[in-house]
C-alpha cells in the first residue's frame, strides 16, 4: 500500500488540482470533492490509481472512494494543501437538481461527526443490553455517567450540526453554535417539557414537547438563513464595528425568528418528511423492507443515502425508535456473505485476500470495499448479495423490529434493537434471522450463479491459452528481462520512501542510460498513466510489475513522455512501452532513478535481481523464486 501523503498528493492532482477544489469533505470511506471543473479531473487515470475503488458523480460532488483509510489520506490531504484553512470557499450558488442539492448538503453536514455518533449509539446499545441482562441497574452511578456519555451528542445533536452546516454553507461557525445552544437551552427546555406557553413581543412560541433537543432539520434551516443575514449586516455596519455589531445583529435579528418561525417550519417539515416514510412502511413494513434491503447498496454506490440520514434521525426524536436501519443491516451483510462465496470459489490469490479483507470490514458496516473491489466487478455477486438482502429486509420489515439508538449499520447496531423500557431482546432475535437469511442466502446464490474472476484474471487465463505453445517457464523461478540500459541499484537507495522502504514490493531500481522502456516478458498491460511515467504489467506467469520512469515525474505532466501501449495490450517481451527525455526530467529537477517493482512479490518466495554494476536492456535481471 502506498504512503498515505503520497496518495493524497496524487488524488489531488489528479482531480486537477487544489485550484480546481472548492471543497471537500470524507464520509467512512471515499473523498467527497465539490470541484469547480470536473472535466478538469482525469478520471480514467484515477480510476486506474492502485488505492482507488472507484470513481462516482453524484449529487454534484465528485467521490473518491479509496476504503476505510480514508480518514488518513484526509488527514494527509489537509497538511499538503490549504483545502482545511480557509483556502478554498464554498460555493452553494451551483444550480443542480433539488435531489442533488439536497443530498450535497446533508452528505456534507453529517460525516464529520459520523464516528461520533456512531459510536456512541453502539455504547448507548450495550447500556441498554447491559441493563437487559442484568448486569448493570439503570440508577447506577456507572451507567448514569456511560449513559450521559452516550446521549449527550444526541440530545445536543443541533449544536454538532450547526458546525458542520455553517462550514457547509460557508457562515460563521460559532454563531451558528450559538444559536443551536439557545434552541437546546436547558430553561427552554423545561418549559416544552412542562408544556408551558412562552411568547415573544405577543408572539406565541411553538416548542412541542421536548423543544429543539434532538432535532435536524430547524438548525439547518437556521444556520442556511444566518449566511444571509450575516452577509447583509456584514454590508451596512462600517468596518471599525463589525467585529461586535455583526455578531450582536445577527444573534438579534435571527435568534427570535428561530423560535418564532424557522424551527416550527423545520418541526413540520420533518413531521412531512417522516410521516411520507412511516406511511410508506405502514402500507407494507414486507415490501419496504424488500426494497430497502435489495436497493440500499445501489443507493450507497451512487451517494443518495445520505438522504435518509435524516429520517431515521426524525424517526428517532418523534417516536423514540426507528424501523429503517434494522432493514438496512440485511443488506449489508448480505454483500459479505458474497465476499465470502467469491472466497472460497476463486484461485485468484490477490481476488481471496480482497474477499476476505472486505469481508471482515463489511460486518462492520463498511461495504464499499467489498463493493467496488469484489461484488460489484464481478457483477453476479452484487445482483446475489441484493437479492438475499431484500429477502432478510423483507422477513425484518415483516416482524417489525425497531432501532433504538443511532450507529453505523453493521452488527454492532443489534444491542440498539433492544427496547430500553421493556428490555426485550425479540427484537434482537428477529434481526439476527433476518441476518442469517440475507448471509447464507447471499453464499448460495453466488455459489449457483457462478463468476467469472476480475478483468485481469480473465487476461490472465486468455493470455495462458494464446501462449501456452511458446511459454518456457522453469518450475521453480522466473526470470524478468530488464526494461532498460543502465546501472542496477538497491531499491533501499531510491530517493522516494514508498519504493525504498519496500512497501509497494520487491524489485530493484535502474539509473537509465537511454531513454527506452521495454517489456521485460511476455504479458497484459494493466495500468498506463496518461503522463507516460509509469506503467504496470501483469506476465505470463502472474507477475505483477510496476516501472515507475523516475520519481515524482508525474509533475512533468507527461512532457518528455511518449507512450506506445495502451491499458489491455498484450505485449511481448521487448515491445517498446515508453520513450522518454531523460535530459528534459533531469532539467525538471527530478532524479531519473527508474524503480521496478513486484508488486506481488507476497505471493512469491523471494524476488532477487542480477549481481553487477550494469546491465542492458532485455538481459536477466529479477529473478522471482516460486
Amino acid at each position: 500500500m502506498m504512503d498515505n501523503q503520497q496518495i493524497a498528493k496524487e488524488i489531488l492532482e489528479l482531480v486537477g488540482g487544489e485550484a480546481n477544489v472548492q471543497s471537500v469533505v470524507h464520509c467512512a470511506t471515499r473523498l467527497r470533492f465539490k470541484l469547480k471543473n470536473a472535466k478538469k479531473a482525469n478520471t480514467e487515470s484515477l480510476k486506474k490509481h492502485s488505492e482507488v475503488l472507484q470513481i462516482i458523480q453524484s449529487g454534484g460532488q465528485y467521490q473518491v472512494v479509496i476504503g476505510s483509510h480514508v480518514n488518513e489520506v484526509y488527514s494527509e490531504l489537509m497538511k499538503i494543501s490549504t483545502l482545511g484553512q480557509g483556502g478554498v470557499k464554498t460555493s452553494n450558488d451551483e444550480k443542480g437538481s433539488s435531489l442533488n442539492q439536497f443530498i450535497d448538503v446533508i452528505s456534507s453536514i453529517f460525516p464529520p461527526f459520523l464516528g461520533a455518533m456512531a459510536g456512541t449509539g453502539v455504547l448507548k446499545g450495550f447500556l441498554t443490553l447491559a441493563v437487559a441482562l442484568g448486569w448493570m441497574k439503570a440508577s447506577s452511578g456507572e451507567y448514569q455517567i456511560l449513559f450521559a456519555l452516550a446521549d449527550g451528542v444526541f440530545t445536543f445533536l443541533p449544536i454538532m450540526l450547526a458546525f458542520t452546516a455553517a462550514k457547509k454553507f460557508d457562515t460563521n461557525q460559532y454563531l451558528a453554535v450559538t444559536l443551536a445552544m439557545a434552541l437546546v437551552y436547558p430553561a427552554i427546555t423545561s418549559v416544552a417539557a412542562a408544556d408551558s406557553q412562552l411568547f415573544f413581543l405577543g408572539i406565541p412560541i411553538i416548542l412541542g414537547t421536548s423543544g429543539y433537543t434532538s432535532s435536524v432539520i430547524p438548525i439547518i434551516l437556521v444556520v442556511f438563513i444566518q449566511k444571509y443575514v450575516e452577509r447583509f449586516f456584514k454590508k451596512i455596519v462600517p468596518d471599525f464595528l463589525k467585529i461586535i455589531c455583526v455578531p450582536l445583529f445577527t444573534l438579534l435579528f435571527l435568534g427570535p425568528l428561530a423560535f418564532v418561525a424557522l424551527g416550527p417550519i423545520g418541526t413540520v417539515l420533518g413531521y412531512l418528511l417522516g410521516s411520507a416514510y412511516n406511511g410508506i412502511y405502514s402500507f407494507s413494513p414486507l415490501l419496504a423492507g424488500a426494497v430497502m434491503g435489495g436497493f440500499w447498496q445501489v443507493f450507497v454506490i451512487f451517494g443518495m443515502h445520505w438522504g435518509f440520514v435524516p429520517i431515521m434521525m426524525l424517526n428517532l426524536n418523534r417516536a423514540g425508535f426507528d424501523t429503517m436501519v434494522p432493514m438496512l443491516l440485511p443488506a449489508v451483510i448480505a454483500q459479505g456473505g458474497a465476499a465470502l462465496a467469491v472466497f472460497f470459489r476463486t484461485k485468484n490469490i490477490k481476488l481471496k485476500g480482497l474477499a476476505i479483507s472486505s469481508f471482515i470490514t463489511s460486518l462492520f458496516g463498511i461495504t464499499e470495499p467489498t463493493v467496488y473491489g469484489v461484488t460489484l466487478p464481478l457483477k453476479k455477486p452484487f445482483l446475489a448479495a441484493c437479492i438475499s438482502g431484500a429477502i432478510g429486509g423483507a422477513f425484518v420489515g415483516l416482524s417489525q423490529v425497531k432501532n433504538y439508538s443511532f450507529g453505523l449499520v453493521s452488527l454492532l447496531s443489534l444491542p440498539g434493537f433492544i427496547n430500553p423500557k421493556t428490555s426485550q431482546l425479540e427484537g434482537i432475535y428477529m434481526a439476527v434471522i433476518g441476518i442469517i437469511i440475507a448471509f447464507l442466502g447471499a453464499i448460495m446464490l453466488t455459489l449457483i450463479m457462478g463468476f467469472e474472476d476480475s478483468a485481469a484474471s480473465v487476461a490472465r487465463r486468455e493470455l495462458k491459452g494464446q501462449t501456452a505453445a511458446s511459454r518456457s517457464v522453469l518450475s521453480e523461478r522466473i526470470v524478468l528481462a530488464s526494461p532498460l540500459d543502465g546501472k542496477i541499484l538497491p531499491l533501499s537507495k531510491v530517493e522516494d520512501s514508498v519504493f525504498s522502504s519496500g512497501a509497494l514490493g520487491k524489485g530493484a531500481a535502474i539509473q537509465p542510460t537511454n531513454g527506452e522502456l521495454y517489456a521485460p516478458a511476455d504479458g497484459v498491460i494493466t495500468t498506463v498513466f496518461t503522463t507516460g511515467h509509469a506503467v504496470g504489467m501483469v506476465t505470463e506467469d502472474e507477475v505483477e510489475v510496476l516501472m515507475h520512469i523516475g520519481i515524482d515525474t508525474v509533475e512533468m505532466k507527461g512532457e518528455g513522455f511518449e507512450l506506445f501501449v495502451s491499458q489491455g495490450d498484450f505485449v511481448k517481451k521487448g515491445t517498446l512501452l515508453v520513450r522518454f527525455d531523460l535530459e528534459k526530467i533531469v532539467q525538471a529537477g527530478h532524479p531519473v532513478t527508474t524503480p521496478i517493482v513486484i508488486t506481488n512479490s507476497k505471493n512469491f518466495l523471494d524476488v532477487v535481481e542480477v549481481k553487477g554494476p550494469e546491465i542492458i536492456a532485455q538481459s536477466s535481471f529479477l529473478t522471482i523464486i516460486k
